[in-house]
């Protein structure tokens, strides 16, 4: 089991890879990492207070898997977003690999994603404001993207108090 002495932290260089495709000869191997990213993701909200949706890449698992808990557990595979909307808006991101530094970014206000479900069935969902926003962070990491790198200016770091 996958601990939050396990989580990649700002600076581990796989962090800005970009992620392969989980293949459907993995599907036994997704319930292990999806509890991997849960028990690290409990860990940073007892340890930080925040924490609602983690990367298969901050484990160092280098799949297209991102796992969210808020009301109940979702697990994306491969997901792919579309329909981003033209309205954007700024906010103060946090990431559980630099959980102490908060980045001002713009994202898209709402989007869908697309996605197989544990079951390897496709599903379809429609995000928008804050959850929105959890899922551009969360997809960036697939692709090696961290919200450092997205952003506004040179000022948009701040310390967490």
């Amino acid at each position: 089991m996958k601990a939050f002495a396990d989580l990649l932290l700002l600076g581990d260089p796989r962090l800005f890879e970009t992620c392969e495709p989980v293949l459907e000869s993995e599907r036994p191997l997704v319930a292990g990492w999806v509890a991997d990213l849960d028990n690290v993701m409990k860990e940073v909200r007892h340890k930080y207070g925040f924490g609602r949706a983690i990367a298969a890449p901050q484990l160092g698992i280098m799949k297209r898997l991102i796992y969210m808990n808020i009301e109940k557990p979702v697990v994306f595979i491969n997901p792919e977003l579309a329909d981003l909307s033209a309205e954007m808006f700024e906010l103060w991101d946090d990431c559980m690999s630099f959980p102490n530094l908060l980045v001002k970014v713009k994202r898209h206000r709402s989007l869908t994603i697309n996605y197989l479900d544990e079951n390897w069935e496709p599903q379809s969902r429609r995000m928008e404001n804050d959850l929105s926003e959890l899922l551009q962070h969360e997809y960036d990491h697939l692709n090696g993207i961290l919200c450092t790198m997205r952003a506004v200016d040179d000022k948009a770091f701040k310390w967490r108090k």
